[in-house]
């Protein structure tokens, strides 16, 4: 039986509004100047991540849903159900919405919805996102995004390093300017455009818009939160927990020493963001560092994390 976690090649996506901050502060090597996306841990067909070593080096994750299934403890499901991004917004993202599962499954060729969330890693002094709008009733949304009330209708909010906001399917939201974020989702790249600043590419050509199908999913009126997160002490780690809903649950482990680990669920997504150490499982060490990404497998019962790092868990 294979007690190894599985490292992942990351996939990078360059965007308009990408930067440099996943070389910068991470590392890695990146295709551009306009670098936006990191796809971490991904089974996505827009982008597969690729094992590094070991017995499946080579196999994509969506291979290993496919073919490997003991890997998840026989979780049921055609999809593989999370996608791990890092993404960069070196400027102001366009203003969007996603839809839930069954909106989806209907408009978007079976594509899963998408809920998602955000740890801030790092961001500008006084930065801020768009999260939320202050339409009352959908007849208020529609005309306001009709005369184009933008200021008026987006909700702007403070954000800092360590802050995390649950972003369910329905949620008008936008990171902006200067905001380096890891975002746990489900496994779907279904994006609609509400409000992208008229901004043109070299052609001047606007990006398109999806109103229709936004003012269809939007939530009124908007109720998602910022998350207070709950921390508890553990021998040689501090266990922050940031969310646990239907699609994902999250947590953040602050090791400082030895962290003895009995997984009870079918796998762990495994996200390093600072830091560097080692996990130990029957069959030996295994190091990593910062940038590292990487799956704790059904076949690990337990494990222990020795180092000083911080990483950012997920699992289903």
């Amino acid at each position: 039986m294979n007690q190894q976690p599985i490292f992942f090649e990351p996939v990078f996506k360059e965007r308009i509004w990408g930067g440099t901050a996943l070389r910068d502060q991470f590392g890695y090597d990146i295709p551009s100047e306009q670098t936006g996306e990191c796809w971490a841990i991904s089974a996505h067909p827009n982008g597969q991540s690729v094992v590094k070593s070991g017995e499946w080096k080579g196999w994509t994750l969506d291979q290993l849903w496919k073919d490997r299934r003991e890997l998840f403890g026989g979780m049921e499901g055609e999809k593989f159900p999370l996608l791990t991004k890092i993404l960069d917004a070196n400027h102001d993202l366009s203003v969007q919405v996603h839809p839930d599962d069954q909106y989806a499954q209907t408009h978007e060729n079976g594509e899963l919805g998408k809920t998602e969330c955000w740890y801030i890693i790092d961001c500008e002094k006084d930065a801020e996102m768009i999260f939320g709008h202050t339409a009352k009733t959908k007849e208020e949304l529609v005309r306001m995004i009709e005369e184009g009330r933008w200021d008026d209708l987006l909700q702007r909010v403070k954000i800092k390093l360590g802050d995390f906001y649950y972003v369910p399917s329905g949620t008008i939201h936008a990171l902006c300017k200067g905001t380096l974020v890891l975002e746990t989702q489900q496994n779907s790249d279904t994006t609609y455009r509400v409000y992208d600043y008229d901004r043109t590419d070299d052609n001047g050509n606007k990006r398109e818009l999806h109103l229709e199908k936004a003012i269809d999913v939007i939530t009124v009126p908007h109720t998602a939160t910022k998350v207070e997160p709950k921390t508890e002490e553990k021998q040689g780690a501090t266990i922050t927990t940031y969310v646990q809903a239907p699609y994902f649950s999250v947590y953040k482990w602050s090791v400082n020493g030895i962290f003895r680990v009995t997984r009870d669920k079918p796998f762990l997504l495994c996200s390093v963001l600072s830091g560097s150490g080692k996990l130990k499982t029957a069959q030996g060490e295994h190091p990593f560092k910062k940038g590292d990404h990487f799956l704790i497998p059904a076949t690990i019962d337990t494990f222990e994390i020795s180092g000083e790092t911080n990483i950012i868990v997920s699992h289903v």
